[in-house]
């Protein structure tokens, strides 16, 4: 860990968000962590700040995503690998997240609402309080049939369900 002072984080990390996409994906590249590309996609906000420090603050052990508190609203986030990611408390809102690999992400207090999860590999998932209202899923994405009637009754939507609510 680098254990960069507090602020410094948060100056680089602005820093960071300002840049343009192709700025930002240079950046990533030097930092050896080009993998997270989204990362030259997200706007530049409080909530952003804070999730860019933490990937700043040691980039050498980002193994699996922590984008808890994260806006990722809106954005095309498609077969985007999030294993083992915490997305607790992520604004997913509108979000393409179509043949995503989220095994084992932790959805916990996250908005997803009007998101697009078809095709994605959901095995393991946590979703407790999260709000999916209007979020489109698709048969066969390794939810388990409890996970899937709970987020139908939740508001959720699965393409090509005979049993959609």
């Amino acid at each position: 860990m680098l254990n960069i002072p507090t602020q410094e984080l948060r100056d680089r990390a602005i820093y960071f968000l300002e840049q343009t996409p192709q700025q930002r994906l240079k950046i990533l590249q030097k930092l050896g962590i080009s993998r997270y590309m989204f990362l030259t996609q997200i706007k530049l906000n409080t909530a952003n700040i804070t999730c860019i420090s933490r990937f700043l603050n040691n980039p050498s052990n980002l193994k699996f995503p922590n984008l808890s508190g994260a806006d990722l609203s809106g954005l095309n986030l498609e077969s985007v690998n999030f294993i083992r990611g915490n997305l607790s408390g992520a604004n997913l809102q509108g979000c393409s997240l179509v043949n995503a690999d989220l095994l084992f992400a932790n959805f916990t207090n996250a908005d997803l609402r009007n998101a697009d999860l078809s095709g994605a590999t959901l095995n393991e998932t946590i979703w407790l309080s999260a709000l999916v209202d209007e979020c489109q899923f698709s048969n066969g994405t390794g939810l388990t049939p409890q996970q899937r009637k709970d987020l139908q009754i939740r508001g959720a939507r699965f393409r090509t369900s005979t049993d959609d609510n």
